[in-house]
């Protein structure tokens, strides 16, 4: 690939004033890195990293403008001026890189989160939070006037701070489209009936900041496209809103995003969705538009997708924010034709929207250095004071992460794997439906370990002797896991073997899906993770033409995946193929025939019969080597699910901090 494919993707365009150097967007979305409502150095490195990549506008996190309006634990703090001179080390940072600053500002209307915010949720009129099960409070004129001085304030210390410009968040149903929309805006006042009425808040809202930051201010409008949800604005609705803001000139440009607190699930799309989300509404918004430009938003991950998009003329300008937590350093490796070195994002949102979920500050799988920039280094590597000679055991995400990372900081370094390829059972993973993503991250690695001219060895497998027979200066184990093989529920704890295993006809989810057992018409798969390992290996089997039953001990399939946003959109596509569910269920015995099905709920029990029964449980780990080397006295380093069968964020991460040590 070279970087003449991206004509459009790497073409300047103006900004109100403000050159942009391309069309590439990093949005707004929570990191969660807060302190004590204050940004940090995490937050200065992180966004830093992404301008350094070539971002040419990145939009910081969203500013809560109120009390009411806070949402999580890392929320900045609202009505003080005190964040001003900590925001001034975020904007240098990114303005030292050549990149465009903006803050988006948002409050949530109805959907709060009393956990955080311990004040009423306020609304137009008093409708109930989708976010949890409360309701809210009715603003009153004086409460929509303190909300409105409240946004004005915020962009104050805004440009204070150095922003060049704020986002007004008026997407996914927070409180300026609670007014927009008739569902939610039942006042008969000035500010709701008429459209006239009901974009009045926004237009207040953007009027009064025009006026306090000057012009030369960039301000910019995100919406969302939600066209599924009846009670939802449609695009001819919000055409017409925005095209009443861009008429007289209000914005200088419209973000286009997807999902809303209706359907949270499309937010932040994962690979279960289409790629391009956001590029209906940008299409039909570049319609109505005559002086803002539109920014085209939701699964957009590749330079090729921006670049198709900018190409069938649906956008003026690209957002790419998980593709961009994946790799910051994506916009500069397409501008100079190094597109295949681009570290793709997965679209799993595990450890970006996963972590935010529980109220973490966001990282990524594919790339541990997200979050962590200010102590890494950034997404970048320094030659390592003296040259080693290095062997990693193993080929999986950990063992290629090492690889990698130890030969970019200079060591010389052999890869042993025991199989014919590499990856793992992350490669498995991949062969999962609609996740091959995963095996063009594998891909990723060959590519990058043949450029960084490390030996690798396949089918290679390597005994203690083997590995002293090297003589390297540092020995790193990846050398995986195994399933056990004994039927072991967590569920059953007193059941160390399950009755009549020896029956047959019992497997494991690795076996499946790498074709080492040939599963009968109807199969059971027993799922304690409430993750990819046992849903993704159902979802192939139903899609195979098996007839498939789904058993967890959890109340509902696909627990751990609520996280990710990627549970229900799963649970959606296994019932169109015919998977039954069993939840809050464990298996007690097996005949090779049938297998039967205790409930915990009442302790009934019930046959199922079937061929094949399936296990997605907790792996052993298949730490031979290591402690055969231990026994030798041969020092080494044992990461991923060797030292511990865990999920692959943690494998690739042990994976770069061994690197970054030698």
């Amino acid at each position: 690939m070279t970087g003449h494919r991206f004509t459009r993707l790497f073409s300047p365009v103006d900004l109100r004033g403000h050159a942009l150097r391309n069309r590439i967007v990093f949005g707004a979305h929570t990191t969660n890195m807060a302190v004590e409502g204050l940004p940090t150095e995490r937050h200065a490195a992180y966004y830093a990293e992404r301008a350094m990549g070539g971002a040419a506008m990145v939009v910081v996190e969203p500013m809560p403008v109120h009390a009411a309006a806070v949402l999580t634990r890392g929320n900045f703090r609202h009505g003080d001026d005190a964040v001003i001179p900590h925001f001034r080390k975020v904007t240098d940072a990114i303005k030292e890189h050549g990149a465009v600053a903006i803050q988006q500002l948002y409050h949530i209307g109805s959907h709060g989160d009393q956990d955080n915010a311990f004040h009423p949720a306020w609304s137009p009129s008093g409708m109930p939070s989708y976010h949890d099960s409360d309701g809210s409070h009715a603003m009153s004129e004086a409460e929509i006037e303190e909300t409105i001085t409240g946004f004005v304030e915020a962009a104050r210390r805004c440009h204070e701070a150095g922003f060049d410009g704020v986002e007004v968040w008026a997407a996914y149903h927070g409180l300026v489209d609670q007014f927009w929309t008739p569902w939610s805006n039942h006042r008969d006042d000035r500010w709701g009936g008429s459209l006239e009425n009901r974009t009045r808040f926004s237009r207040e809202i953007i009027a009064r900041i025009r006026k306090t930051c000057g012009e030369g201010f960039i301000i910019g409008l995100a919406v969302n496209d939600e066209p599924e949800v009846e009670v939802a604005l449609q695009r001819e609705a919000i055409s017409e809103i925005v095209e009443r803001h861009d008429r007289d000139q209000m914005i200088d440009y419209v973000t286009c995003g997807t999902g809303s607190y209706f359907d949270f699930y499309k937010l932040m799309p994962t690979f279960l969705y289409p790629e391009k989300l956001g590029a209906d509404l940008a299409a039909t918004l570049k319609g109505v538009v005559r002086h803002a430009l539109v920014t085209a938003e939701s699964h957009i991950r590749t330079p090729e997708n921006a670049e198709t998009v900018l190409g069938q003329g649906q956008a003026d300008l690209v957002s790419i924010v998980r593709g961009q937590i994946a790799d910051p350093h994506l916009a500069n490796k397409a501008r100079v034709g190094r597109a295949e070195d681009i570290r793709g994002c997965l679209s799993c949102n595990q450890m970006c929207w996963g972590r935010r979920s529980r109220d973490y500050w966001i990282s990524c799988v594919v790339n541990p250095s997200t979050g962590r920039e200010a102590e890494w280094g950034g997404d970048r590597f320094t030659p390592a004071p003296s040259r080693k000679s290095v062997l990693v055991v193993g080929g999986g995400p950990a063992g290629l992460e090492a690889a990698r990372v130890s030969a970019e900081r200079g060591h010389r370094v052999v890869l042993a794997e025991a199989s014919s390829h590499l990856g793992g059972a992350y490669r498995l993973a991949g062969l999962q439906p609609r996740r091959a993503q995963i095996t063009d991250l594998i891909d990723w690695y060959e590519r990058q370990l043949m450029k960084l001219q490390v030996e690798v060895r396949l089918n290679a497998y390597m005994d203690a002797d083997d590995v002293i027979a090297e003589a390297v200066d540092a020995v790193i184990l990846a050398t995986g896991s195994l399933p056990p093989e004994t039927g072991f529920q967590k569920a059953m704890p007193h059941l160390a073997t399950l009755p009549g295993l020896e029956n047959g006809g019992v497997h494991s989810t690795e076996e499946i899906m790498a074709r080492q057992a040939r599963p009968g018409k109807h199969v059971i798969v027993l799922d304690e993770g409430g993750n990819w390992k046992g849903c993704g290996t159902a979802w192939k089997l139903a899609e195979d033409g098996h007839e498939v039953t789904l058993v967890t001990p959890d109340p509902m399939v696909g627990k751990e995946l609520q996280r990710t946003a990627a549970d229900f959109p799963l649970r959606r596509t296994l019932a169109r193929l015919g998977v039954r569910f069993i939840v809050e269920s464990a298996i007690t015995r097996w005949t090779g025939t049938s297998a039967t099905v205790q409930s915990f709920l009442d302790g009934t029990e019930m046959d199922i019969e079937a061929e094949t029964l399936v296990f997605a449980t907790a792996n052993r780990a298949e730490n031979s080597l290591a402690l055969a080397l231990q026994e030798r006295g041969i020092s080494f380093s044992e990461i991923g699910d060797g030292a511990a069968p865990r999920q692959a964020p943690y494998a690739i991460h042990e994976g770069r901090q061994i690197g970054l040590r030698l």
